[in-house]
């Protein structure tokens, strides 16, 4: 997996403070065969998770051995190493885990070799689930994972320059409406245009390193889809993704509302530029909110709203990772269990590093609490309706790396043809999903 991952799980995970890196495997885990219950032994369960996650789901593990006297065990792994790990012990059958916790994008490709987990999603489960998660938990038609947790790009604003009353006063009498964090395309551009100041700071940022929020604008305009529509036809270079195109990288050549080197800005550089005062708004990943170093200038000045709308309204790509049984474990029952564990008792997530959940319940639990203000933005952005997963398609990583973001960082060049480049992606993007 590429490191310019549109979630970038490995930078998203590094920046929460847990780390970056774990032990290969733990004991349990780092045999060929899953552990078992035996005759009269304790019963024991081995989950698979990367790096950092397991933060997640340390409180819920600790509850499900109360609980069911079964002993759980991580096997902890660094992104690309899940993934080649989950590669290899899947197609093999022989496993070191009973439960693995995938990546969204994963799924697709691993559906044949996981358990369904239809039995799970009741009405009252489906219901308490953001839409767009219950769609990407479906492959074929059938459920192969349940949500432990996700995220969602909202709007971070600096509070000190929307709330000073002079920067009020300027901006009403430029545009003629009252400054306040933006909730449209059009609103965004004038507040960008408005806060950037002569190289010292510059309205926002254009992240041309990675693909996602570029996305989250073509489901803003109204687009059925991101990239592929729901028939797996590419649509690409459809009048939304083009509208999107060309909102997102205006900011960069024409409106200049943005850092020099968009083309290589990822979000570690997007995030670090916010903190460190140099830019006045940053669309970012909700659960770096509370994260904003006590030592930043904007400590304590940062703001938090709904991910901005196009013609569609509000819109963002979730980023949420699955739990999934192998249907070569030999502890089928009790690693479902778990699962169900996991999600009745998804809250116990938010008390982790990472601080994030899977159910709306979870979220409304804390959304009035001092230091969740940003969770708010998140279930509104989260429950909106265009807000879409991206496709079910296991060839995504590589539309990402080798046609999405060239795509991007080509369009952030004053005079580039959007309209030519996207022509051009879906044929690649074609080629690719023949």
């Amino acid at each position: 997996m590429s490191h310019n991952s549109g979630l970038s799980r490995r930078d998203l995970l590094k920046w929460t403070g847990v780390s970056g890196l774990a032990a290969m495997a733990t004991a349990c885990g780092a045999g060929g065969t899953t552990t078992g219950s035996g005759t009269g032994g304790a019963k024991a369960l081995s989950v698979l998770v990367e790096a950092g996650g397991k933060a997640e789901l340390t409180k819920i593990a600790e509850a499900f051995t109360r609980k069911t006297g079964a002993k759980v065990t991580f096997i902890e792994l660094p992104y690309d190493g899940l993934f080649n790990r989950l590669s290899g012990e899947l197609s093999s059958g022989a496993l070191s885990f009973d439960v693995a916790a995938l990546d969204a994008i994963w799924l697709t490709a691993f559906a044949g070799a996981v358990r369904p987990l239809t039995e799970l999603f009741t009405a009252d489960v489906k219901a308490d689930l953001f839409p767009a998660l219950v769609t990407e938990a479906q492959v074929g038609g059938t459920f192969v994972g349940m949500p432990v947790w996700t995220n969602a790009e909202i709007l971070f604003y600096r509070k000190d320059l929307f709330e000073d009353a002079g920067e009020q006063a300027a901006f009403k009498k430029k545009y003629g409406y009252e400054l306040a964090p933006p909730t449209t395309w059009d609103q965004f551009n004038d507040a960008a245009t408005f806060f950037t100041r002569d190289g010292k700071l510059s309205g926002t940022d254009v992240k041309g390193a990675v693909e996602t929020e570029w996305l989250a604008h073509v489901l803003q305009a109204g687009s059925p889809g991101v990239v592929l529509d729901a028939s797996g036809q590419v649509i690409i270079d459809n009048e939304q993704h083009l509208k999107a195109l060309t909102f997102y990288s205006d900011l960069n050549n024409k409106l200049k509302v943005s850092p020099p080197g968009a083309e290589q800005l990822d979000w570690a550089g997007a995030q670090n530029l916010f903190n460190q005062g140099k830019t006045a708004m940053t669309r970012f990943w909700a659960h770096a909110f509370p994260l904003i170093p006590k030592d930043s200038p904007v400590h304590g000045k940062v703001g938090a709203a709904p991910m901005i709308g196009g013609a569609a309204g509000v819109a963002g790509i979730p980023g949420p990772w699955y739990l999934s049984v192998p249907k070569a474990t030999k502890q089928a029952d009790l690693a479902t269990e778990f699962v169900k564990f996991a999600y009745d008792n998804n809250a116990m997530a938010i008390e982790s590093s990472l601080g994030l959940a899977a159910r709306k319940s979870a979220f409304e639990q804390y959304a009035d609490k001092p230091g969740y203000e940003h969770f708010k933005p998140l279930l509104e952005t989260l429950n909106a309706t265009a807000t879409k997963p991206r496709p079910a398609t296991p060839k995504w990583q590589q539309i990402v790396d080798t046609v999405l973001i060239p795509t991007l960082q080509k369009s952030l060049t004053p005079g580039a043809d959007y309209a030519a480049l996207l022509a051009a992606a879906k044929e690649k993007v074609q080629s690719l999903a023949q």
